[in-house]
């Protein structure tokens, strides 16, 4: 029994703490009361644990005229607690402690019981049995006030040692023992706590011997609808001592198991766990694809941060700029009156890109509601399946700062290398080969125009060398202007083909710097939201765990 008890508090330790683990993480989410009940039971269990382990307490708690006190007297053996017409009799707790009663002290300070009585006599002293004598020693009986007085006080201290004690004892009576108010809001909170709680029916000597079997037939019946089918049920009469030594003998067997302590913690945690299982998610949430919500968030911040309208200013910029490189000399200097795309976008500065602000038009409202809307479909599919409390808190962490995130957006695509500095290899021989080429034609050109200067004065000049029959004059003019305007025609298809590979790869740095500003702003927080959920599932079910 020894090991037995050990495995068993060492079991609740683990779910103790998994319960603990469970409310912390749903710090903010878990509503206040489901918390504040969990984390009541984990400092009572704490506190509970830390005192005597020898002792079991139980408490007798009953109605108004359940004849709870005079039972109490019974089983103790003596006149303890005031028995009198006035309702409510009892008025503050009073303890009876079996055998020396060390270590019961600090318990008693703890339940805030300051009458207390050493258990001298009656059934109790002398038990049938060993164990049961045993047990009497280690017995702490505690008489409640009455859970329907009509002080307040006096009930919220029944209702308040009620859950403190280790086992209870219900006491009710022939007239009033279906009373709704007692099944509704004291019996059914017992569920699932059958090994610590007595069910007794008092007074039972104002039952005719013909209608006991019917009335506690009925009884069992209602106690087994609350989930106490295994609850004990005893008939007694504090007046004629019917069935007080079957009593007084299952309560010293209860505390000579000393088991109650952790049965009573047990049954409260598994309680608690099921009051809060509504809230876990039913399966896991972070491990989920959601690469396709990803990819219809990143479409929907790409329309809303301009990056078609950038993408094309990057083609544009890169053909003008070719251009001016590798056009025709004669014409390509009129390139350069025209604005780069690329700064009137205010992106191609060389200054920090941390501190670069674009000059992109501001988004249109329709675009800040297609990003709002992105960003909520995400976080809906992120979401999704997951139980109201961890939808929201995942919505919420996911749900960025309009200001901040907007801010975020343009820096992503300010700070973006997109390489519109860079100058192709080419462009230095194309324009090597135009600056050639008009060279030529230049030479022929002078040439032709010596030799009609020269004829006019009628100088007697030799004529110029000839190629096939064309002089070399023409050749070189001629040949000079179209070969200049063929390498120009060629590289503006090389051109418009280079310019559209650095639009993609514009795309492609914009798209994943997005990206990386939606993952840190919305996927990454959304995320750790839904490993959380996570993580109170798994902690939750290990607090469920038997």
């Amino acid at each position: 029994m020894k090991h037995r008890s050990e495995r068993t508090a060492a079991a609740l330790e683990e779910r103790l703490s998994a319960l603990h683990a469970a409310t912390e993480l749903g710090d903010g989410v878990i509503p206040d009361g489901l918390r504040a009940r969990a984390l009541d039971l984990l400092e009572r269990a704490s506190r509970r644990r830390s005192l005597s382990s020898e002792h079991t307490v139980i408490g007798f708690f009953g109605a108004t005229g359940s004849g709870k006190s005079s039972l109490f007297n019974a089983v103790a053996g003596r006149q303890l607690a005031r028995v009198a017409a006035r309702r409510p009799t009892t008025s503050a707790p009073m303890a009876v402690v079996g055998g020396s009663g060390d270590g019961a002290d600090a318990l008693l300070d703890w339940l805030d019981v300051s009458e207390r009585h050493q258990l001298t006599g009656g059934p109790l002293s002398a038990p049938a049995g060993r164990s049961s004598a045993s047990g009497a020693s280690r017995l702490v009986l505690l008489d409640l006030p009455d859970f329907d007085s009509t002080v307040a006080e006096h009930r919220r201290t029944a209702e308040r040692l009620a859950g403190q004690v280790d086992a209870l004892v219900f006491v009710l009576d022939p007239q009033k023992y279906a009373d709704a108010v007692v099944h509704r809001e004291f019996l059914a909170a017992m569920a699932g706590h059958e090994a610590v709680t007595l069910i007794v029916l008092n007074q039972i000597d104002r039952v005719s011997t013909p209608d006991r079997a019917a009335v506690l037939g009925s009884l069992r019946a209602l106690v087994n609808s609350h989930g106490l089918d295994h609850a004990h049920l005893v008939a007694t009469s504090a007046t004629t001592g019917e069935g007080i030594d079957e009593l007084a003998a299952h309560l010293a067997r209860i505390a000579a198991r000393r088991e109650a302590t952790n049965q009573r913690l047990t049954a409260d945690l598994s309680a608690a766990v099921r009051e809060l299982e509504p809230l876990a998610p039913s399966a896991t949430l972070a491990s989920r694809p959601l690469e396709g919500a990803a990819s219809e968030l990143s479409a929907g911040l790409a329309q809303a941060s301009g990056v078609e309208m950038v993408t094309r200013a990057v083609a544009r910029s890169y053909r003008q700029r070719s251009t001016a490189a590798t056009g025709w000399p004669v014409t390509r200097w009129l390139v350069r009156f025209r604005p780069d795309p690329m700064r009137r976008l205010g992106l191609a500065r060389n200054d920090a890109p941390s501190v670069n602000r674009t000059s992109l038009p501001q988004a249109s409202p329709a675009a800040r509601a297609q990003q709002s809307s992105a960003v909520r479909q995400y976080l809906g599919a992120a979401a999704e399946g997951a139980p109201e409390v961890w939808a929201e808190e995942i919505h919420r962490a996911g749900r960025p700062d309009p200001e901040a995130f907007a801010d975020a957006l343009d820096q992503a695509v300010a700070g973006a290398d997109l390489r519109q500095q860079h100058r192709s290899w080419w462009w230095a021989v194309t324009g090597s080969l135009q600056w050639l080429f008009v060279a030529l034609a230049a030479a022929g050109a002078l040439w032709l125009l010596g030799l009609g200067v020269l004829n006019y004065l009628q100088f007697d000049v030799a004529d110029a060398p000839r190629v096939e029959g064309f002089p070399v004059p023409t050749l070189l003019l001629i040949g000079g202007l179209l070969a200049g305007i063929v390498l120009a025609l060629l590289c503006r298809v090389f051109t418009a083909i280079a310019a559209r590979s650095r639009a993609r790869r514009a795309r492609r740095v914009l798209l994943r710097r997005l990206a990386d500003v939606a993952q840190q702003q919305v996927i990454g927080p959304a995320a750790a939201a839904a490993r959380r959920a996570d993580d109170f599932r798994s902690a939750l079910a290990k607090a469920a765990a038997s």
